[in-house]
């Protein structure tokens, strides 16, 4: 039984909560056990995890619950270890992570309104429930098990003030089964957001990273001092966005913080591990114009592929001032390499493949991704000009996030960030022919209030020569298993333009390695047709993280697309990161 009075009470006793974030969904499910074991080590009692509804239900109705997706599974090896569990569920996880953990499918609806009491909303968050609850359910520490804390929603002050929204959520919890107590979290740094995201029934905590006896001390302003206090959010680091700098905090600033919680309440490290946003799932924050960086390093005490760092060291020390540290061995070996230089052994551009890997939607106007049907990646939209027709500028109107404008097969310009409504000149004379439309769905953004407005591909509509133009072959390229492995790398290669390059190599013994594209420009890059996520030159990160279990014992194949027309003959998988 686990109460919550003037502290949190397990089993009657006094429990003061040391918890750390892991996201199952950023590790691999073979690093799972290696990962919780070092969260015990440290010193931790708890861990704690989102659970991304996008990552669950990528589809109406269609739900996803083996390999990485098992979060039953993750439950599990922490209740194996002895630890405790703190679940924070969908539907809004921010986390940077796409769209904030919601859907994409909701975007549908152009109506769509989310995170209040929009009945369409409601419906799709109550199936979802209807799924996951059940799931969870018998885990829960009155039953047996080891989850001790469920919240509701997450830093909804910063969103909006709909408490029946809130009571609906925790209302519809309870009536799928689930009985642990609730907590919510928010910033306490301005009492109306603080409060808005409070719902009866609900123990409010709190996040932040820095000025810890200041933040108590709001909190016990607007708390009152007959209720635990808890920093569900330590911030030990911070993410990064391309084109931005590598975010590090310093262990000693780190520790000094960490005393604090210790002595004064209780409270949830995150991250413990940060991880990878794997595929397209990276979040964009408000006002970012790139979107988040692949590594989700986050600079916390175990590194994105879980080596010991001098925080987590001096975290242990810290702990270990107040509580018996456990030291149990390692059971996962797990092991760096460098594998060198790999050649590119094929290649070929986009436009040569294009009719084999993808079926086009037919629409006399541009459709948006989520109304084609897809979620993430890439979509290409294709008009045909007439033959006495001659196309000297073009305009887009509601597109995101970046375009690659082709003329005929030709690049004629880039749209992003604060050019992507201005009017492009076309220098190409020549009539009739094709107008090729690239959209990159560079990740929607995950906090702020407008979730609303993170439709990807092209909303509204294409002016050429000032003058809307209608008749469009619309081609989703969500880069998928099932797409990539359509890819026919006999098709013909034209330099400059977006294209796929394939490097063979075989190895007998898997280890992690990290993967680096230098002479690409920008793109994604799959490992035997998973997608280990984007790389871009302008960095901070400049390689990504290849996990050992999903290389195979032989032969392996990487393909990177690359979408600038930036392209080396090779690409080198070394024995290290490179974050700068």
């Amino acid at each position: 039984m686990f109460e919550i009075k003037d502290k949190f009470y397990l089993n009657g006793e006094p429990f003061q909560i040391v918890s750390g974030s892991i996201h199952y969904f950023r590790t691999v499910p073979e690093y799972w056990r290696d990962r919780l074991e070092k969260l015990k080590n440290m010193g931790c009692n708890t861990v704690e995890t989102y659970i991304p509804w996008n990552f669950h239900e990528p589809n109406k109705g269609e739900f996803l619950w083996d390999g990485m997706h098992d979060v039953c599974r993750f439950i599990e090896t922490a209740q194996e270890l002895e630890l405790y569990i703190i679940l924070r569920p969908s539907p809004y996880i921010c986390s940077e992570w796409e769209f904030g953990g919601l859907p994409a499918w909701l975007l549908k609806d152009r109506n769509m309104r989310l995170r209040c009491c929009y009945e369409p909303y409601l419906n799709a968050v109550r199936d979802y429930y209807n799924v996951l609850m059940p799931k969870l359910a018998p885990y829960q520490v009155d039953r047996g098990g080891k989850i001790i804390l469920m919240q509701i929603e997450n830093e909804y002050g910063y969103y909006g003030n709909d408490t029946a929204y809130l009571e609906f959520l925790r209302d519809t919890m309870r009536e799928f089964g689930i009985t642990v107590p609730f907590v919510t979290s928010d910033g306490p740094w301005k009492e109306s957001a603080f409060k808005s995201g409070w719902v009866d029934g609900a123990l409010p905590t709190g996040n932040f990273g820095s000025g810890i006896e200041w933040q108590f001390g709001e909190m016990r302003k607007y708390m009152g001092e007959d209720k635990p206090l808890m920093c569900m959010e330590f911030w030990d680091g911070w993410f990064d966005a391309w084109g931005e700098e590598h975010h590090t905090t310093e262990p000693e600033k780190a520790a000094k913080e960490l005393d604090d919680l210790m002595r004064l309440g209780n409270l949830n490290f995150y991250m413990f591990e940060g991880g990878t946003n794997f595929g397209f799932m990276n979040g964009r924050n408000g006002g970012s114009k790139t979107g988040d960086v692949t590594s989700y390093d986050y600079d916390a005490p175990l590194t994105e592929d879980g080596q010991i760092t001098e925080k987590y060291k001096a975290f242990r020390n810290v702990i270990g001032k107040y509580k018996e540290v456990e030291e149990i061995p390692l059971t996962t070996e797990i092991k760096r390499k460098e594998y060198g230089r790999i050649s590119c052994t094929a290649k070929t551009d986009l436009f040569s493949v294009l009719e084999k890997i993808s079926v086009p939607v037919h629409s006399d106007y541009p459709l948006t991704m989520e109304e084609a049907g897809q979620n993430y990646g890439y979509i290409l939209y294709r008009t045909k000009l007439k033959d006495s027709e001659l196309a000297e500028e073009i305009r887009l109107e509601g597109a995101a996030d970046r375009v690659q404008g082709y003329r005929n097969g030709k690049y004629i310009f880039t749209a992003f960030g604060d050019n992507i409504g201005e009017k492009f000149d076309i220098s190409e004379q020549e009539k009739g022919g094709t107008v090729d439309l690239l959209c990159e769905n560079i990740g929607r953004e995950n906090f702020g209030t407008g979730l609303e407005d993170q439709r990807k591909g092209i909303s509204g509509g294409v002016k050429i020569n000032d003058c809307r133009h209608f008749g469009f072959d619309i081609y989703p390229l969500p880069f998928d298993q099932k797409q990539i492995a359509e890819i026919d790398f006999s098709a013909g290669y034209v330099q400059g333009i977006p294209a796929f390059y394939r490097f063979d190599f075989e190895t007998d013994e898997p280890c992690d390695t990290f993967v680096d594209t230098d002479g690409f420009g920008k793109g994604c890059i799959f490992i035997n047709g998973f997608n280990l996520g984007r790389f871009w030159e302008i960095g901070p990160q400049k390689r990504l993280y290849l996990p050992a279990p999903l290389l195979k014992k032989g032969q392996n194949s990487i393909i990177v697309f690359e979408s600038e027309g930036k392209s080396a003959e090779s690409i080198y998988l070394c024995g290290e990161p490179k974050l700068v």
